[in-house]
């Protein structure tokens, strides 16, 4: 089954990321995962980091001559600003010594004091390393794989921001596989012209201010084939399996699948989404979205509909917070590090990466096989089968 571990810190000399479990011949080049990093760098808002930081990859092992090998796929991440520094060899060295700038000042909103009480480090740097969003780059590695997996299955996975802020998009229409490059051209990744403008203005007001802002990015997954998941163990629900991804992302702090909250308030002869015969596709058809494409913790083969909500970063470029030096327990304000005003639109690119992981986690499981044309087979006869 597919599975994946990343590696690395922030500012060290490169992440890692392997992912095991992916059929043989699978195509894979270098250019495909370098494009989905790419797309992780977009978004108005971000810090001067994004201009000079260049996510240099290289395929360590499980491919050859441009397919996978059934084997481990292995990517390593360079981090450029490393090589352009000696201050991030000294801070970020393994070999034994001590910084001469510990980061004492912990920063509410983040990992840093609760990290430093876990492990027992004096340094907020020991925490904030491997807490930073930086790790991302490593999820979206192995999720241009699961992509690739997924789209020998017809399924497209992409995202857009709805809301920035107080800025929300009030439109209603959601973009289709073929609206990708118009999401991504938009300045914050938001379907909506009229709402992109609206964000766009949230974004320098709070970067005037020195503030951060947060929003919400949601998540459409098209061509999902019928019964990824399971109702029969809790723990292989897909809406539980999904939360968990998406919860796992830095800084979210609320999950969404179809119109879970908006339900709540309705009565159950209004919550539900109908389901009526086509006799065209010769195929179920449920007449709406409300459940966001899942029933009974799998999915239905309807749009899968999932939304993230991000905070503000804790980060922020006028430090403001107020906090505790964690040595002198005096009052004082926390440190600030290189930060965006927001990573709304880059967290959406992540969003996407993690269910895409999910779906093929969970595709892998139901129609298994060695190589791609056996997984592809399987799929195809489960499909045949439906009624």
């Amino acid at each position: 089954m597919l599975r994946f571990l990343t590696a690395g810190e922030s500012h060290g000399k490169a992440l890692v990321v392997i992912v095991e479990g992916l059929p043989a011949g699978l195509p894979v080049t270098a250019a495909d995962i370098q494009g989905e990093l790419s797309r992780r760098r977009l978004g108005y808002g971000r810090g001067p980091r994004q201009r000079f930081e260049v996510d240099e990859i290289t395929l360590v092992g499980g491919v050859r001559h441009g397919r996978t090998l059934g084997s481990p796929v292995a990517i390593e991440i360079l981090n450029t600003e490393w090589f352009r520094s000696d201050k991030w060899h000294k801070e970020m060295d393994p070999a034994p010594g001590k910084t001469e700038q510990p980061l004492t000042s912990v920063r509410p909103g983040h990992a840093d004091l609760t990290g430093m009480q876990k492990y027992g480090f004096d340094d907020a740097r020991d925490v904030l390393e491997r807490a930073s969003a930086r790790e991302t780059a490593a999820r979206v590695a192995a999720g241009a794989l699961a992509k690739l997996l997924l789209s020998h299955l017809g399924t497209t996975v992409l995202s857009h921001v709805t809301r920035m802020g107080d800025a929300a998009s009030t439109a209603g229409a959601r973009p289709g596989p073929s609206d990708l490059v118009r999401v991504d051209e938009s300045p914050v990744r938001c379907f909506d012209p009229v709402a992109e403008a609206a964000m766009i203005g949230a974004i320098e007001a709070a970067a005037k201010d020195g503030d951060s802002l947060g929003g919400i990015v949601e998540v459409l997954a098209y061509g999902v084939p019928i019964g990824l998941g399971s109702h029969v163990h809790w723990d292989r629900k897909i809406d539980g399996l999904i939360a968990q991804s998406i919860l796992s992302i830095q800084a979210v702090k609320g999950v969404e699948i179809g119109d879970g909250f908006d339900v709540a308030g309705r009565r159950g002869s209004e919550a539900h989404d109908p389901i009526v015969w086509d006799s065209t596709t010769n195929s179920y058809v449920r007449q709406g979205s409300l459940a966001g494409g899942t029933e009974g913790g799998m999915t239905t083969g309807e749009l899968l509909v999932v939304r993230a909500a991000m905070k503000p970063l804790a980060t922020l470029n006028r430090p403001t917070l107020p906090t505790v030096d964690v040595v002198t327990k005096e009052s004082t304000v926390s440190f600030k590090e290189r930060t965006d005003v927001t990573a709304v639109p880059a967290m959406g690119v992540v969003a996407e990466t993690m269910v895409a992981l999910v779906l093929a986690q969970e595709a892998q499981r139901k129609f298994g096989g060695d190589s791609l044309n056996e997984f592809v087979r399987n799929a195809e006869a489960f499909r045949r089968g439906l009624s």
